[in-house]
């Protein structure tokens, strides 16, 4: 088998057995392509640990991002171990690779203050694109989804005003995320007018947000991303400080400050592991040392020095 089939094969088993998001799958594939081009016509199955650290080499001497550079090695070692698995080698030539060491950076969120003028800006206008921006927004920041699973809602997951979502979220692995009341409010204004966003001759669409242009039928991520941008620019927050997935931090953060259970914003969220959620109270931790720093009479005084000093 030629290494474009085995890689096509890999790339099944990843999605089929792993459940990989299509995502994932792209970067698989750009990584893997990626290192292929650099064997120079070498079939890849016969690939040494001399060529792979080569090509890890070229990476770092290309100036990638460490993060970046650790996600193709990723890339490599689960295709590697699937040509062991599944007898195409007998050794795993990634076993000798070193993973460039990464910092994990904390979470980028938005103040409440910040939050509360990006949904400012949206809570007027009465028009079909206005109430559809809403939606969107207070839906977000309610429930914290990633932007793939936002777009992608189904009606059907709205349709009874039940006061919870059933998310379908990584790896086929539905759960539960209650709704505010506010969110509740702004997708049953937008409901009658979702008929405005069909597909040119569609009587009728699957998804909550459909669009007109979208091969799959539904707002894109790059559409709400665009849209998002606007926003926030609207309300005085820089693109560079906006994301959607700065909307997911913000929400997990901003409930954490209030006291909310970690093990509760993990399931919300979907974590799969707790120490990412942890996260979040680094960040508060960080901010409440900084508040003390700041405002502790103590603190003042340190920074002050002794008197006469």
């Amino acid at each position: 088998m030629a290494g474009a089939a085995l890689l096509e094969a890999f790339l099944e088993m990843m999605l089929v057995e792993r459940g990989a998001s299509p995502r994932t799958i792209d970067a698989y594939r750009r990584d893997l392509t990626d290192f292929f081009a650099s064997l120079r016509g070498e079939d890849p199955v016969q690939a040494s640990s001399d060529a792979l650290r080569r090509y890890v080499q070229g990476l770092a001497a290309a100036g990638l991002a460490p993060r970046t550079a650790a996600r193709r090695i990723s890339a490599l070692r689960q295709f590697y171990r699937f040509l062991l698995a599944e007898g195409r080698r007998r050794d795993d030539p990634t076993s000798l690779l070193d993973t460039p060491q990464l910092g994990r950076p904390l979470p980028k969120f938005l103040t409440e203050e910040e939050t509360a003028r990006l949904l400012a800006v949206v809570s007027s206008g009465d028009d079909a694109d206005s109430l559809r921006r809403r939606a969107l927004l207070e839906l977000l920041y309610a429930t914290g989804l990633r932007v793939s699973e936002l777009v992608s809602l189904p009606l059907a997951s709205v349709s009874r005003d039940q006061p919870t979502l059933i998310v379908m979220g990584k790896g086929a692995k539905e759960r539960l995320v209650p709704l505010t009341e506010v969110a509740r409010t702004a997708v049953k204004t937008y409901l009658p007018h979702r008929r405005g966003f069909f597909p040119k001759g569609a009587r009728d669409s699957r998804w909550l947000f459909p669009s007109p242009r979208a091969q799959d039928g539904h707002l894109t991520r790059d559409g709400f991303f665009k849209m998002l941008i606007q926003i926030g620019i609207q309300a005085g927050i820089p693109p560079t400080r906006l994301s959607p997935h700065v909307l997911r931090h913000t929400f997990a953060t901003h409930l954490l400050a209030h006291d909310a259970d970690l093990r509760s914003v993990q399931q919300m969220l979907g974590h799969s592991d707790i120490a990412t959620t942890e996260l979040y109270t680094h960040v508060l931790d960080d901010r409440l040392r900084a508040t003390v720093q700041s405002s502790h009479p103590l603190a003042r005084l340190l920074k002050k020095g002794p008197a006469g000093a």
